[in-house]
């Protein structure tokens, strides 16, 4: 909804739900029919009687409303909206329950249950039928009743206008930008015309009926927003800030009050709540039962080092771990003890200035640390370190302090999760694109985390393992 309009495919989406949802319950007690569990239940007495079926309506209806699933801010990412369809279904289902028990009890719980499930993927279902259509037809649909002028034409400007484009099904039409570069004056920026400069905002309003104005402007020019909303204050025209600060930030920004104060947190924990728990009970599990079945094949490596060469079969190294900090990770030593005083005999630095510090023909590696390193297996230890709650299974690998001295701002989100033994960096060429000059492997995993996720990675780790590829 923007400027008191409420969006047409909002409107559309509410009266397909309110159809298809008698047309669920009447497939739910078709099923209840065709699929006895139990003691059968006549025809007569399955079949609910129509104020059921104005119930249920009432009940989704107002689920789906309270979830916000008509809110085109709240439901843009598909799974945004499927995670708001399964909350309003819960307590559609609470509701329903409840006028039942007062009204018309004798409704069978099977078929209460059918009905839950197949209204929830019928509408599923289709809202995924239309997104997929969307997508194949084309996404900007020109002619929305959502007008929408972007204030900066500059990198965060442009991503703006990528979104606006992209949900163009709800009724955004992205109509231009505003710029004081000179040199995209009349010009187009990503196929966006730049209409003119910012202080023409209250003409370029009015003479393209503009519903709202989004600013994005880089943080040394927010004093212009105080001109924009001197310019729009008279007008019926909504305006959202785009701030900056979010590219301050490790990952995700988030906003809260305190005693009236808004503030806006910008290393906050990508991974919390829930989603954080079941990762940390993830690592324990199969950590636990990782380390219990490797047992013999660590003690096997531990005395086959120890022949090999003199000196400990494990060591230590300094990494920086989630947020930044510092831990002793552990592994198994695959070089002679001298390793560490020789370093400077194979750091170089690329064309670029960029530090290379690993080889495929490192004169310190030992004859089984060639070995551990190609399988991967020196880096067994580590459990340790998830156990311990240093280390997730999966997550951007911990670096060397050093190396991340010479990171840039935006290279420091991979630090944003748990870092872990095995991530996306690793089942996607491993050494032969030096980590800490790909950080982007990283930034993925960061920006795109699910369990899911999680467990594809460790599925796919044994194969990158044999393969072998960039493993030195």
């Amino acid at each position: 909804m923007s400027n008191g309009k409420i969006s047409p495919l909002s409107i559309q989406l509410f009266f397909l739900d309110l159809v298809l949802t008698p047309v669920g319950l009447w497939i739910a007690s078709q099923l209840r029919i065709l699929l006895p569990y139990g003691k059968p239940i006549p025809e007569e007495a399955v079949m609910p009687p129509w104020p059921v079926y104005l119930l249920a309506m009432a009940c989704w209806s107002t689920a789906l409303v309270l979830n916000g699933a008509y809110d085109p801010q709240r439901v843009l990412r598909w799974f945004n909206e499927a995670l708001r369809i399964t909350y309003a279904a819960v307590l559609a289902t609470g509701l329903l329950s409840g006028g039942l028990f007062l009204t018309y009890r004798e409704t069978s719980r099977l078929q209460f249950l059918y009905f839950l499930l197949i209204n929830l993927l019928l509408l599923l279902g289709y809202r995924g039928i239309l997104r997929i259509m969307d997508n194949l037809t084309g996404r900007t649909r020109p002619g929305g009743e959502n007008r929408v002028l972007v204030v900066g034409a500059g990198e965060l400007g442009q991503r703006v206008a990528q979104v606006i484009r992209e949900h163009s099904r709800w009724g955004f039409a992205l109509v231009g930008f505003l710029d004081d570069d000179k040199l995209k004056q009349g010009k187009e920026v990503e196929g966006v015309q730049v209409l003119d400069r910012i202080y023409a905002v209250r003409e370029v309003v009015e003479k393209h009926n503009i519903g709202e104005v989004w600013i994005a402007l880089p943080v040394y020019a927010y004093d212009r927003i105080n001109l924009v909303m001197h310019e729009l204050e008279r007008l019926p025209v909504r305006i959202k800030v785009v701030p900056d600060y979010f590219s301050l930030a490790l990952v995700q920004a988030k906003a809260d009050v305190l005693g009236g104060i808004p503030i806006i947190g910008l290393r906050e924990p990508v991974i919390e709540g829930l989603p954080r728990i079941i990762k940390r009970v993830f690592d324990m599990v199969v950590g636990t039962t990782l380390l219990l079945l490797l047992s013999p094949l660590l003690l096997i490596i531990a005395l086959a080092i120890r022949f090999d060469s003199p000196g400990p079969a494990l060591f230590r190294q300094r990494r920086v771990g989630e947020n930044g900090r510092l831990f002793d990770m552990h592994k198994f030593r695959t070089m002679y003890v001298d390793a560490e005083e020789r370093k400077q005999e194979v750091i170089q630095e690329n064309q670029d200035g960029e530090i290379l510090h690993k080889h495929r023909e490192d004169p310190r590696i030992t004859r089984v640390g060639r070995f551990l390193r190609r399988t991967s297996l020196d880096e067994l230890p580590q459990l340790i370190n998830v156990l311990k709650g240093e280390m997730s299974l999966v997550g951007p690998r911990p670096e060397m302090p050093w190396l991340v001295d010479r990171y840039k701002s935006w290279q420091r989100k991979r630090f944003a999760v748990p870092q872990g033994i095995t991530g996306w960096w690793q089942i996607n060429g491993r050494s032969e694109k030096p980590m800490h000059l790909h950080p982007e492997d990283d930034l993925y995993y960061v920006y795109n985390y699910s369990l899911w996720l999680d467990i594809k990675i460790l599925l796919r780790t044994p194969i990158a393992v044999i393969q072998g590829k960039g493993a030195f």
